[in-house]
């Protein structure tokens, strides 16, 4: 599973975010590795780096899954980490339902 990490201006895309993205999301999707082949995940500063505020950190993350369309999550949280843990939580909730479903349809 590739995991790629995409920043806007706001925020510094370094060694230590690269690897806690990584370490997050790995953790979170490790049952489904041999399904999902790419993961994206974009993060920015809804209110710039002057501005701050309540949950203006953003975090997308996009799951491409064998045989199926991508999942697609967002999470707003008022740190970068914040964001981050909770759109892993929201993604591995969906391809829990994701693949849910299609145990459901096999068995028929």
């Amino acid at each position: 599973m590739k995991i790629q990490v995409n920043t806007d201006h706001n925020i510094q895309n370094d060694d230590r975010l690269q690897e806690y993205v990584e370490t997050t999301v790995a953790g979170s999707l490790d049952r489904f590795r041999g399904q999902v082949t790419r993961v994206e995940v974009h993060l920015s500063d809804e209110n710039g780096s002057e501005r701050g505020g309540a949950d203006d950190k953003r975090c997308m993350m996009e799951a491409r899954v064998e045989g199926h369309a991508p999942s697609v999550v967002t999470s707003h949280a008022s740190t970068v980490r914040g964001a981050i843990d909770g759109a892993a939580d929201k993604l591995e909730r969906a391809l829990d339902h994701i693949f849910g479903k299609a145990r459901e349809r096999r068995r028929g």
